[in-house]
């Protein structure tokens, strides 16, 4: 099960209702799940309630979900999660996390990564999975339409790559060979995107850095039409094959796809030796027993309307299209 942002942490602190949906879908057959983005450190995001990591009460909350997804014999993974230039101080439920400026010293970030990492650990987390996809901090580092910077954090592919594999470093201190990666190369979310010579350097250098580095698992996302949304009459994203790309970088670690991959198709895949597995997402949403609806050949739910996004003011409705989807009889 892939991270799936669900905004149910009222003030950022993980809940009750968020131990019922994580153990609902490791009932269901969901042999590792990732969690949502977790936010390293107190950041404005356009998720009104999207959880953190950075203090005890928050540590005290995952420590109850991450109980639960073991005691129903699941792994599970923390997305460990910064949105950099995407933050803003009016952003709902952040309102202290300050304005979005250039990154003084990427060193800090590097540092709040770790201490995520840490706590992560703290709470019991089987590991953690680096967000590097959608346009946040670590793919605004690599792409160079973001990446202005002229020190050794900017310029040369090398140097653009150094922040994203200082991040994994740091993590794979805490968490060794428990550590994970997701990158989304096709993709334009927040404004990113680059020709598609320059994209495909940046990211095999990237990945196979980070390959380098005894991750468990690295996930490629495949292009998504929705998310490739237009700046100034024009689409960011740069449309391929990632699959074909970038396999080809991936030599030690477990890989996996992610993107509207159905099991069928996830299934020949593997069969091919293209990849060891595929991340659902969005289907686990209407379907906390997925895995064994798949298996059992049952049909899928017929939701049209999935309000995953919204989240919820208050907790009275929390579990409105969150843990009342219906199982398979």
């Amino acid at each position: 099960m892939s991270a799936l942002t669900r905004n149910r942490a009222l003030g950022t602190i993980p809940n009750d209702i968020m131990v019922e949906y994580y153990g609902q879908r490791s009932v269901g057959g969901a042999g590792l799940i990732v969690t949502e983005g977790t936010l390293v450190s107190r950041q404005g995001t356009e998720w009104p309630h999207a959880p953190g990591i950075w203090d005890e009460e928050q540590i005290a909350g995952w420590k109850k979900i991450v109980d639960q997804v073991h005691a129903n014999g699941s792994y599970i993974y923390c997305q460990l999660w910064h949105v950099g230039r995407v933050a803003h101080p009016d952003a709902p439920q952040q309102k202290l996390s300050g304005k979005p400026t250039a990154v003084e010293d990427p060193w800090t970030i590097v540092a709040q990564f770790k201490q995520a990492a840490i706590n992560a650990k703290e709470a019991g987390f089987d590991g953690v999975e680096l967000h590097g996809a959608n346009g946040y901090i670590i793919t605004q580092f690599l792409d160079n339409t973001a990446n202005q910077r002229t020190d050794q954090w900017g310029g040369s592919i090398e140097n653009r790559a150094r922040f994203g594999l200082e991040v994994l470093k740091a993590m794979v201190e805490v968490f060794g060979e428990n550590v994970a990666l997701k990158v989304s190369p096709a993709g334009g979310y927040n404004d990113v995107g680059m020709p598609l010579q320059e994209t495909l350097d940046t990211f095999n250098y990237f990945i196979s850095e980070a390959d380098k580095l005894g991750l468990a698992y690295i996930t490629l996302v495949r292009y998504i039409p929705a998310t490739d949304v237009e700046f100034d009459g024009k689409k960011r994203a740069t449309a391929h094959d990632v699959l074909e790309s970038y396999r080809g970088a991936v030599k030690n670690a477990k890989l996996f796809l992610n993107a509207s991959v159905l099991p069928e198709e996830g299934a020949e895949l593997v069969s091919k030796g293209k990849i060891d597995g595929i991340f659902i997402g969005f289907n686990w949403i209407t379907h906390p027993d997925l895995a064994k609806r798949v298996q059992n050949g049952k049909p899928l739910n017929n939701i049209p309307d999935i309000p995953h996004l919204q989240g919820a003011k208050d907790d009275s409705a929390l579990s409105v299209g969150y843990t009342d989807y219906p199982t398979a009889q």
